[in-house]
């Protein structure tokens, strides 16, 4: 397993890490940590609060998948099968970017480097994953 592997994974596991941290304890309003500035207008606070709820959870899931992601930089060989699973459901998370009703933002500078990491760098990563840790033919 090669040390630019390691690298990284740990890179992008920090990367999800802070991305998970501004989504888990910021909520739907973020923590302001990829820009500032009010995007949201609260009109029924508490399903404001309800929705607020689901997305720090799923902040918090995606903090728990960069930590993953760094922990494989060290111990790929034991955690291949979880992180080949959650680059999987990053797959999946891609494609369902696709189901928007306006994919017109998809393409714009600020979605498309993300689309493009899920649908096609992080499938290259398993590979490289898969490769990386094959077992030798007896």
């Amino acid at each position: 397993m090669t040390i630019l592997l390691k690298a990284i994974l740990a890179l992008v596991g920090l990367g999800i890490v802070f991305l998970g941290v501004n989504i888990g304890f910021g909520g739907i309003q973020t923590l302001g940590l990829q820009g500032d500035g009010p995007f949201i207008e609260v009109t029924d606070a508490s399903l404001f609060s309800t929705r607020d709820s689901h997305v720090r959870f799923i902040g918090g899931v995606w903090l728990g998948v960069g930590i993953l992601f760094v922990a494989a930089a060290f111990r790929l060989h034991h955690l291949r099968n979880a992180v080949l699973a959650a680059i999987g459901m990053i797959f999946v998370g891609g494609l369902a970017r696709l189901s928007a009703s306006e994919l017109g933002p998809l393409m714009g500078a600020d979605l498309l480097p993300s689309l493009l990491a899920e649908l096609l760098l992080f499938p290259l990563l398993a590979l490289w994953i898969v490769k990386a840790t094959a077992r030798p033919a007896a």
